[in-house]
């Protein structure tokens, strides 16, 4: 049977009754922005991470740039190579400059002993991912003495050394996308932080620099969360747990049958990932997706073009070859499906067509 990359069918029938209330709640009192369900969300959301402030923001990209911007972050920014190219996008939106860290080969997140080596006299801050659900060595990355401002759009659910991820770094930056372990059905997004006073500072940020008036008191931005968007992460957002240990199950699955293949590398995760993506290295790997479509198989590639190399981030300085790492990793990885409610059948599915691929 095909068994697509993702599947939103099962989620939206799971949460069906939660978000048509919500709905039509909305619908009788007629208040689109920044109304009862962006704040209820934000609430709920602050139980969900520990937290004790949450703001809901237009997008991940500009969850980034509007905590970068919070916290009066000025120069050059340092983040990993491999990540979505909406990292250094939220970066540059906040007035800094990018440079790019190479990553562990093991668990593709930022390597915290490169990034110390990378670290300048102009360099302000750094922005760890956790890519792909799965929590890099933010304890490392803290040890190099500067502020960090941690990007947690694929990890919504994670925590990290048994911690809330607000417990290492004043802010953390969520992306709602439709894909993401807890999305909404456009885009979303939100910074997640302990401090009353740059929650506020957020607020008035993403509302045009206004403070509830029709006066705007600084440079602000136009990015707040919907109220039609947060209808669906409210009913969502009660599945989340349930819909990450499902994302577990089938991580391990995919483990058990593939560990032992020639040709395929398993990518090394903690017990505290979520399992946003399920990404291998893997030989050949454009002849592989060729082939898994054949089968009426999805797959994705989280990345092809490690940022360095991306003509957007020209100005970082960093060329070909200067961070080998991430480049041969961009080369080999492929993501598989992976999505709460996916059968065991369909995920045994996957594993026998990369074993065949490969004649295992």
């Amino acid at each position: 049977m095909p068994v697509p990359a993702i599947n939103f069918g099962p989620l939206l029938e799971a949460t069906r009754p939660d978000w048509e209330a919500r709905l039509r709640e909305l619908f009788t009192r007629q208040q689109f922005i920044l109304g009862p369900q962006v704040s209820g969300f934000e609430a709920e959301f602050a139980t969900a991470t520990g937290a004790d402030h949450v703001v809901g923001v237009g997008n991940g990209t500009d969850a980034i740039q509007l905590a970068l911007r919070a916290a009066d972050i000025n120069g050059e920014v340092l983040t990993t190579a491999l990540t979505a190219p909406f990292t250094g996008i939220g970066i540059l939106g906040a007035g800094c400059t990018i440079r790019f860290a190479d990553i562990d080969p093991e668990t593709l997140q930022i390597d915290p002993a490169d990034a110390g080596n990378r670290l300048r006299k102009k360099t302000a801050a750094v922005v760890p991912v956790h890519l792909y659900g799965q929590p890099c060595n933010i304890a490392a990355i803290r040890k190099l003495g500067l502020p960090v401002m941690q990007d947690a759009c694929q990890a919504h659910g994670a925590t990290a050394g048994g911690k809330a991820l607000t417990a290492w770094s004043p802010m953390v930056a969520y992306s709602f996308y439709p894909t993401k372990n807890l999305g909404c059905l456009g885009d979303g997004g939100a910074v997640v932080t302990n401090s009353a006073r740059l929650a506020a500072k957020l607020r008035e940020l993403r509302d045009g620099g206004r403070r509830g008036g029709q006066v705007t008191f600084v440079r602000g931005i136009n990015s707040r969360l919907d109220e039609m968007h947060a209808c669906y992460l409210r009913a969502f957002l009660l599945k989340l747990g349930e819909w990450n240990e499902d994302r577990r199950r089938t991580a391990r699955l995919y483990d058990e049958g593939l560990r032992d293949v020639d040709g395929v590398r398993l990518i090394r995760r903690t017990d505290e990932s979520v399992c946003h993506l399920y990404v291998i290295r893997a030989k050949r790997r454009d002849k592989l997706r060729a082939f898994l479509s054949s089968k009426g198989i999805g797959s994705g590639i989280h990345y092809p073009v490690p940022l360095h190399l991306h003509p957007t981030y020209r100005e970082c300085g960093q060329k070909r070859g200067d961070l080998p790492v991430a480049e041969k990793a961009s080369r080999e990885i492929i993501s598989l499906p992976l999505w709460p409610y996916l059968p065991e059948s369909a995920a045994m599915e996957v594993v026998q067509a990369v074993r065949g691929f490969y004649g295992a």
